[in-house]
């Protein structure tokens, strides 16, 4: 998958594909989703909704770039029910992105800041990184986010 520069920028070359399914397993969806982001969406997320006849399903939905649209497409007839896929153009604004590491009692964890115009706007520790301290140290994962937070504070301050 290639990834969006971590600079601040629109990116007008985005589709959201989606298709609405009504008659396939949740293990399908888990194995669909899986192939969609190995083949290079950007994202990929369901939606429960009602169809006609008010019968219960599912609201695939994926972004991905333009250059992407006939891989999905294929993914997205052989492995799922849809019988028509629905896409449109979609500008995506990103912002900048940097990242740096925290210090805590168990190990480093890695933060990332989203950044526009300059200024920091969202931080947050990444997942992977403190779910490994968590495992390892057989702790809630709760607490190694809130002591992420602490250490951030404790540098934020000196």
């Amino acid at each position: 998958m290639n990834r969006p520069p971590d600079r601040e920028h629109l990116d007008e070359q985005m589709v959201k594909m989606e298709v609405n399914l009504d008659d396939i397993s949740g293990e399908w969806l888990g194995h669909v989703m899986d192939l969609l982001f190995e083949s290079g969406a950007n994202d990929v997320f369901y939606t429960p909704i009602y169809m006609k006849k008010n019968r219960p399903g599912v609201l695939l939905q994926l972004l991905c770039s333009q250059q992407e649209i006939s891989k999905m497409k294929k993914i997205l007839f052989a492995e799922t029910t849809t019988l028509g896929i629905r896409y449109y153009p979609l500008t995506v604004h990103r912002l900048e992105r940097s990242f740096f590491n925290v210090n805590t009692q168990w190990g480093e964890v890695t933060m990332k800041r989203g950044i526009h115009e300059g200024l920091t706007l969202q931080q947050a520790p990444e997942y992977e990184d403190c779910r490994k301290i968590a495992v390892q140290n057989n702790i809630p994962l709760k607490r190694v986010y809130e002591e992420v937070w602490k250490c951030l504070g404790e540098v934020i301050e000196k």
